[in-house]
């Protein structure tokens, strides 16, 4: 039992001699500094801004035949909240198409012959065109529509009868949980928080490892007490105490900076983070054995990168993917963070709730590295 221990002290040792070693030369190098550090934060600004799906302002071209004052009050009602925004009239519907055409409009409403007449007889139509290039400008564009044509429908009736209007048999109140506002930043900023700590740690490991064996100082390394598996845990252990650093910066920015709410323990996120690192730290190493070179490190871990975020729910739902898709997902340890991210931060779920989450990130984990392991053990045996 005293040799074991000795034994596991000796191996703590090495590995925490192999650890400071990293440190060392990770804060050495002043570039590989503002990656680590500054690049996340810049780059959660960026894409918390960039990354959107409000559709506000849309480009609206008009042709409005009536030319009336009810015309000009429809048109008020629709300009009224931002949501379009009028770049052009005409009274000719070609002109129209060729906005469309050019991309000079992503709308245009055309207001009929008469419909100042038919708005008091109380059967009035307008038509809106969208250009459909962009099915989700489309959609949101639409309903917008039909949230203000409602609107203002209702607010004439109520003034053609005096401000007595009957109620209508069935009014239907919506309410969004979790996200009022329904604030596509709240939904995205988060999930952009995984998305850097992927990229940091399955990219900065493999060009790590792959740097080593390019300037000849892998092979220094062997000839070492070390372990192969001593020694990928010295490799790793580094990127993950700075993913931790980067999951408390890019945190704080979005909280603080873009005012997403943080609804659930901090324990629960950090725990996750840990279990997450492990499969982007397990990927890296992974991708550092079957690659000769830092160039061929980084197009490898961009091909693992695309597809993890595209798979992961960041930019479509997960839900809505065929069968076959949905069942790699599960493979995809960033699915399984980003479920975990948005349920702390918007819903303030607990472990109680995303323990299975936790469980598939820590399979995962343990496989990418299990993997990383043999094969490393396998080239420098």
């Amino acid at each position: 039992m005293s040799e074991r221990g000795a034994a596991w002290r000796a191996s703590r040792r090495r590995v925490a001699e192999m650890l400071r070693k990293e440190l060392r030369q990770i804060f050495r190098d002043p570039q590989l500094y503002r990656i680590l550090f500054v690049a996340p934060l810049v780059q959660l600004l960026v894409f918390g801004y960039a990354v959107s799906t409000d559709v506000r302002h849309t480009r609206t071209f008009v042709v409005d035949h009536d030319g009336g004052a009810a015309s000009r009050e429809l048109l008020a009602a629709f300009t009224a909240n931002g949501a379009f925004d009028v770049v052009g009239r005409s009274q000719r519907e070609a002109d129209l198409v060729a906005a469309l055409d050019h991309g000079r409009a992503a709308a245009g409403l055309v207001i009929p012959p008469g419909y100042g007449r038919d708005l008091a007889a109380g059967r009035a139509t307008v038509q809106l065109v969208v250009d459909g290039t962009s099915s989700n400008v489309a959609t949101v564009a639409l309903g917008h529509a039909q949230a203000i044509a409602a609107a203002h429908g209702a607010r004439v009736s109520a003034a053609a009868a005096g401000g007595g209007a009957p109620a209508p048999p069935l009014e239907l109140r919506d309410r969004a949980w979790y996200n009022p506002e329904l604030r596509s930043r709240d939904y995205n900023v988060p999930a952009v928080v995984g998305v850097l700590l992927f990229l940091v740690c399955l990219l900065l490991t493999a060009l790590a490892v792959v740097r080593e064996r390019e300037i000849g100082t892998l092979e220094q390394l062997m000839v070492t007490p070390l372990r192969p598996l001593e020694l990928v845990a010295g490799k790793a252990l580094p990127f993950a105490l700075i993913g931790l650093v980067d999951l408390v910066l890019v945190t704080l920015l979005a909280v603080l900076w873009f005012r997403v709410p943080f609804a659930g323990s901090p324990l629960v996120l950090l725990l996750a983070t840990v279990v997450f690192l492990l499969s982007g730290l397990g990927m890296g190493l992974l991708i550092s054995t079957v690659s000769k070179t830092q160039q061929e490190a980084f197009m490898s871990s961009y091909l693992v990168l695309v597809p993890a975020i595209l798979l992961s729910g960041f930019m479509f739902p997960v839900d809505s993917m065929p069968p076959l898709f949905r069942w790699v997902s599960l493979a995809n340890p960033l699915r399984h963070y980003l479920e975990i991210v948005r349920g702390v931060f918007l819903k303030g779920v607990g472990l109680e709730r995303l323990w299975p989450q936790h469980l598939a990130l820590l399979a995962l984990g343990a496989l990418f590295l299990g993997l990383a392991g043999g094969r490393f053990r396998k080239r420098i045996g």
